[in-house]
Formats: structure tokens, C-alpha cells, sequence
């Protein structure tokens, strides 16, 4: 009798309509999914929104934070990447710990709440030379969220001095480190990503690492880098890993799509996503993800006006101030200098949305 109630259901879900399940609160699986990029821009981003105010109202999300990139001298080299330097580049930094206090120093007087520490891959720089300088912000200002290293970072540690994965995470909770940015991620799918960024942590262990540090009891970030030479349906299955592993850990704060940024990197795209697919893939992050609270639309990669409008497309949050971002901006994003407040305010306000400052774990604080 059971078998023969399942087999109904089965058949009754085969009938239905996209539209229909999510009426029915029936989840979207892969097949599902794909089809959403068929559907009119419109009537997407309407199912979208209407996900989005159920859960947000017209609230949209903002921190005031400061970036902090703090050498830009990699082992890997990732196509993708227009920051880090090779030993011939000239323009090679690496920042000492007092150069980050300093710049930590000038940031607190502007009211950041969350220091964001992500760099490249430096083999000179060391184990012991991150967690003294999470140790010394923590020091010094206590109030404030770290969140820093990658789970690429990680992954290059663990392999550079022999240590494994919670070993590292250990280490980074005992120094300081509050939350895990999402990046790293890329595309999950191994043979984009062998093109994209050989040699880097590979999805399987991308994944790991997110799962141990969500078994600490500590929340991360998670990202999809979009619009290069990736498909679709890679997409699709970058959501569906991150989906699965939320059901396990519900550890993610928030999913963040990164448009991938065209200038100064070899990998050589120029078939460049268009504004209506970049949201289409906003909206459909809002429907797949169904369980990860929040979805960003980082107006570093994505630009200020579409961000904006992606709120319309499931967005309930846009970032933050950052103050000085070195990554996206060495590839042509348009975010070297951050964004003020004040400027950030006004145009959520304008685009008929309600600002809401948050904390680094989406605590509502004005």
C-alpha cells in the first residue's frame, strides 16, 4: 500500500509544473532547475521576490566592514585571477602585521564591525604570521568579527606545513577567527575547474572544509563564480552540492553568486554573461537554495545598479562598505575605494528598499 502511495506521488510530481511545486512547496531538483533558465526574466524574478519578501519583507541587508588583502604573492596560478603576482611581477606586497593593525587602527574609527582578511597563497608569509595577526586584532579590538581564510587558504596550509584541516581550524578559532568568507569556491564542477584554477583545493575538499568548520559550531559563507567559461548546468550543480551540504550543517549564513571579472587574467572569455542572465541566475539561487537564508548580490563583481536591482530578483543583501577591496577590482570591478555609508543607505532607500545594518551572522543592529 505504502509503494503504492509513492508511486502516486511520483507520478503526480512528473505532472506538475514548476510553478505548481513551489505552490506546493514541492524542492526543485536538478532537471527542475535547469528549466528556470528557460522562463520569462520576469515571471522569474517574480517568484523570486515573492520568496524573498516572505522571508525579508523589503528588508536589504548591509554591513560596514573593511577588506583587508594582505599579500598578493601566490604558488598557485589560478586563470581566473588578475591579484596575485608572480616572483618576476613587480608589484609584489606582502603587508606586515603592523601595516594591518595600522589600517585596522583607522578602520575602527570609521565604525567597521567585521575585518575581511583574504589573500593569495604565500609561501614566505606562514602559518604563524596569519593567526599572530588575527591574535593581535583581537587584542585590540575585541568587539570586532574576523572573518578570514578561505577555504583554499586552508587547503594551501594544511598541504604547506603538513597539517590537517582541523588542525587548521582549531588553530584559526583559537586565534580569533570568528566566520569563513565563501571564497575559494569557483565552480565545482572538476573539469571547469581543472581549466579555471588547477592545482587550488578541489570541490570535494572545498566542501570538506566547510563541513568541519560548520561542525565547530561556527558559520561561513558560500560562493559560485559565474559567467566565464562554466554552463548552466554546471551551475545547477554547484547550487545543489552547497543545498546538500546546508541540509547536513546549516551552517551557511549566505550564498553569494561573483560575476566573474574580464580584465587582466588569461583566461580569455568573450562571450560575457548579459544583465538579464546574471539575474536569471540570482533568481534562481533565491528558488534552488532554499536553505540558506540569505542571498548576496556583491555589488564588487556584480556592479552597484544591478546589485540594486537584483533585490528585485531575491537579493536581500548587498555587502558592505569594505573601504578597500584589492582582488575583483586588480580584474576591472569597479571597488578599489569601497563605499560610504551614508551612499549605501541612500541607495537601497532609493531603490525602494529598507536598509538594515547587520552584523557579520545577520544580527539586525540599525
Amino acid at each position: 500500500m505504502r509503494q503504492n502511495t509513492k508511486l502516486k506521488k511520483k507520478r503526480l510530481d512528473i505532472k506538475m509544473t514548476i510553478q505548481e511545486k513551489l505552490q506546493n512547496n514541492i524542492r526543485l531538483e536538478y532537471e527542475d532547475a535547469i528549466k528556470l533558465y528557460d522562463m520569462d526574466l520576469l515571471e522569474l524574478g517574480d517568484i523570486a521576490s515573492k520568496i524573498r519578501e516572505k522571508k525579508f519583507g523589503k528588508k536589504t541587508y548591509y554591513n560596514v566592514n573593511r577588506h583587508i588583502n594582505p599579500t598578493n604573492i601566490c604558488k598557485d596560478v589560478c586563470q581566473f585571477c588578475a591579484y596575485s603576482a608572480s616572483r618576476k611581477n613587480p608589484n609584489q606586497y606582502t603587508m606586515t602585521h603592523d601595516e594591518i593593525l595600522n589600517t585596522v587602527d583607522n578602520s575602527v574609527k570609521n565604525g567597521i564591525k567585521e575585518v575581511h582578511i583574504v589573500s593569495a597563497h604565500n609561501p614566505n608569509t606562514g602559518l604563524e604570521w596569519y593567526l599572530e595577526v588575527f591574535k593581535k586584532i583581537k587584542e585590540k579590538h575585541p568587539q570586532l568579527h574576523v572573518k578570514a581564510l578561505t577555504a583554499a587558504e586552508i587547503n594551501f596550509l594544511s598541504e604547506e606545513y603538513n597539517k590537517s584541516y582541523e588542525e587548521i581550524i582549531d588553530l584559526m578559532i583559537e586565534y580569533g577567527v570568528d566566520s569563513m568568507p565563501g571564497g575559494g569556491a569557483e565552480i565545482f564542477d572538476e573539469q571547469v575547474r581543472k581549466r579555471v584554477c588547477g592545482g587550488k583545493v578541489s570541490s570535494d575538499q572545498w566542501i570538506q572544509i566547510h563541513k568541519l568548520w560548520h561542525q565547530k559550531g561556527r558559520k561561513s559563507n558560500a560562493t559560485m563564480l559565474f559567467g566565464h567559461i562554466e554552463s548552466r548546468e554546471n551551475r545547477i550543480d554547484h547550487m545543489l552540492r552547497l543545498r546538500e551540504l546546508q541540509d547536513i550543517t546549516n551552517g551557511f549564513n549566505s550564498f553569494i553568486p561573483l560575476v566573474y571579472q574580464k580584465e587582466n587574467n588569461f583566461l580569455k572569455v568573450t562571450d560575457f554573461p548579459t544583465a538579464q542572465e546574471i539575474l536569471k541566475t540570482f533568481a534562481i539561487a533565491r528558488i534552488v537554495l532554499d536553505n540558506i537564508p540569505s542571498l548576496k548580490a556583491y555589488w564588487v563583481t556584480s556592479s552597484v545598479k544591478l546589485a540594486l536591482v537584483a533585490q528585485e530578483f531575491g537579493a536581500n543583501d548587498l555587502d558592505g562598505t569594505i573601504e578597500k577591496e584589492s582582488i575583483n577590482s586588480a580584474a576591472g570591478a569597479a571597488s578599489a575605494n569601497g563605499m560610504k555609508q551614508s551612499d549605501f543607505i541612500e541607495l537601497i532607500k532609493n531603490s525602494g528598499f529598507e536598509p538594515i545594518e547587520r552584523d557579520s551572522l545577520y544580527n539586525e543592529l540599525n
